[in-house]
């Protein structure tokens, strides 16, 4: 008899013991710094514009483990005086509907900025690509957010 055809009152017994063992190295080696683990992977700033502060914290914590640098800000307002007294950012991660300053009208200072225009900028956005499309981007994500696109967007972005 096939598992799926089994009755509710015979729960299934297994041994998981034998799925949860992945790593078989010393116990100290397990919890080792991620850092540690990927020395190859270098540290470069992404600035990340989004005012969903959950969204922000979970893409700031997802860049620094894998390597990079990771600034938050909640508008459009605070990107611009974050850029005018910090490391310019190898990429800039854009929601566009934000209040105090939207991502619309950041791009355009931002492009209106000779130091700063060329900083690639990859909008996160629920609106479609279509309704985004006025903006000039180096790239276009949809919310919700597909994680590992937006790693392989920031690799590509991130020289």
């Amino acid at each position: 008899m096939l598992p799926y055809n089994r009755p509710a009152a015979e729960p299934e017994k297994t041994n998981r013991t034998a799925e949860l063992t992945l790593y078989e190295g010393p116990v100290e080696n397990v919890h080792a710094p991620y850092e540690r683990m990927t020395p190859h992977l270098p540290h470069y700033p992404v600035l990340i514009v989004e005012d969903d502060e959950d969204l922000r914290e979970m893409m700031a914590q997802l860049l620094m483990l894998e390597g990079y640098t990771a600034a938050t800000v909640a508008n459009g307002r605070e990107a611009l005086d974050y850029l005018q007294r910090a490391r310019r950012p190898s990429v800039i991660l854009l929601d566009l509907m934000m209040p105090v300053m939207d991502g619309w009208e950041f791009q355009r200072r931002l492009e209106a900025d000779p130091a700063l225009a060329l900083v690639p900028v990859i909008v996160l956005s629920a609106l479609d690509q279509v309704r985004a499309a006025n903006i000039n981007a180096a790239a276009f994500l949809k919310k919700p957010l597909d994680f590992d696109r937006l790693l392989d967007l920031v690799r590509r972005y991130c020289h």
